[in-house]
């Protein structure tokens, strides 16, 4: 696999406070990495307006995690799309009815994909469990007819062997080298996502804290392009 394919698979968490650091940092990675995740913290601080400035360089993950009545994350769901972010995402724990209406709004956007959060990557339940209620509950995303989800890497193979390649697995948590792992509790390093079957690679504080946030975004996708998958 080559190096730049990676680059379009990894999505930089800009975990940070203000548009004006959002916009350095982008441009800082510029043509390193293809997606941008705009979280409740940034987006809280900036609003709907930080969308459109950062689609004009990159595809944007709206990371909101939706969990509500099924009306209210319809309409949430209209509204990001409207803003013309590529990927948004709902709570899979919000059940069945929630992530229907859901996928009945996101139809309006096609090109718009919706994925569901299984287990938070900083949940303490064991392995054994998450990877249990994860499978659950993507199953019940695809039923629904979601894009795919959010899981750890230890769930991404077996997410995809019940759910077909096609389904899309999104994996936070990617550490490497001697990288503080913090409040993440199920971690991988960027080769073993790939090979576990990790589509795209959620990645934050290994890029935003590094010191050459641009050498660091290089040097996962060069280990992702080693990986077999």
């Amino acid at each position: 696999m080559l190096t730049d394919a990676m680059k379009d698979r990894i999505m930089v968490a800009l975990d940070v406070n203000s548009k004006t650091e959002a916009f350095a940092m982008r441009d800082t990675l510029a043509e390193s990495v293809g997606w941008l995740k705009v979280g409740l913290r940034l987006f809280v601080a900036e609003g709907p307006s930080l969308i459109s400035e950062l689609s004009k360089t990159h595809h944007v993950f709206l990371d909101l995690k939706f969990h509500d009545i099924p009306n209210t994350v319809a309409q949430a769901i209209e509204s990001a799309g409207a803003l013309g972010v590529q990927m948004v995402n709902v709570h899979a724990g919000g059940g069945k009815p929630m992530l229907e209406a859901a996928s009945q709004a996101a139809k309006a956007f096609p090109d718009m994909l919706l994925i569901a959060v299984t287990v938070l990557t900083s949940d303490t339940m064991p392995k054994d469990q998450a990877l249990k209620v994860a499978l659950e509950r993507a199953k019940l995303a695809k039923n629904a007819g979601l894009d795919g989800v959010v899981c750890s890497v230890f769930e991404a193979a077996s997410i995809k062997e019940a759910c077909g390649q096609d389904f899309i697995t999104v994996t936070p948590g990617i550490r490497w080298g001697n990288q503080d792992t913090q409040d993440q509790k199920r971690i991988a390093d960027p080769k073993m996502a790939v090979d576990n079957g990790s589509d795209y690679l959620v990645i934050g504080r290994p890029i935003l804290q590094a010191d050459s946030p641009k050498q660091a975004a290089e040097e996962a996708a060069s280990m992702m392009s080693q990986a077999q998958a």
